[in-house]
């Protein structure tokens, strides 16, 4: 899912790194300084998680997690996305130097939004909280797909059927990634409450 060098206009290249550079500063603003060892976690896994791709014709596809990284991290997602970003291009190539700030943006956005929408919705019952992240971890692909598809739309005509492509084959991960948010939210919702936003009170109190 990573673009590289070359593919975006030097305006769109230019334009995301400016959007993601302020969204990275907005999200790193709402940081408290407990939460960094979650943030350091969580970070490691869409780090690892991104690494692993199955090529498919001209694009691969692979795990994005932009969904799980909302739900643990609300506000500060974008910082943890885009740090994640930087290493995957600097360490191992993965996307291009010159479109880091696509990368953070594609992904990035998605997981700010998915967050949102899991801490709107969630409340009461185990099962809700699970329907709720299975939502999130679904919609966190399906927009980050949609991102890229219209940023390789911007390419030029060349990339449109590269863009059909990355719609359709990652049509397995957003099953794929609302199943895993769902057990995720599941486990921490019964071990550890308080990394959902859960107050042991409020689920006593079922």
């Amino acid at each position: 899912m990573h673009i590289s060098d070359g593919v975006l206009p030097t305006s769109v290249a230019v334009g995301t790194y400016a959007v993601s550079l302020a969204l990275a500063a907005w999200s790193a603003r709402r940081i408290h300084p407990e939460d960094l060892p979650k943030i350091a976690v969580v970070t490691s896994a869409f780090f690892v998680a991104s690494l692993v791709h199955v090529p498919l014709g001209p694009t691969s596809v692979h795990l994005i997690l932009s969904g799980l990284v909302g739900i643990m991290l609300g506000n500060s997602a974008f910082v943890s996305v885009a740090l994640g970003i930087v290493l995957h291009s600097l360490l191992f190539q993965f996307g291009g130097i010159t479109a880091i700030g696509a990368n953070a943006f594609l992904a990035g956005v998605p997981a700010l939004t998915a967050g949102w929408l899991f801490h709107s919705l969630k409340g009461g019952s185990l099962t809700r909280h699970v329907i709720v992240g299975a939502l999130a971890g679904g919609w966190g692909v399906f927009l980050a797909v949609g991102l890229l598809s219209l940023l390789l739309i911007s390419g030029g005509e060349d990339f449109f059927g590269v863009a059909l492509i990355a719609l359709y084959a990652h049509i397995p991960v957003v099953v794929i990634e609302s199943a895993v948010c769902a057990f995720t939210v599941s486990f921490l919702y019964k071990v550890k409450p308080q990394l959902l936003g859960v107050s042991t009170s409020s689920k006593a109190a079922e």
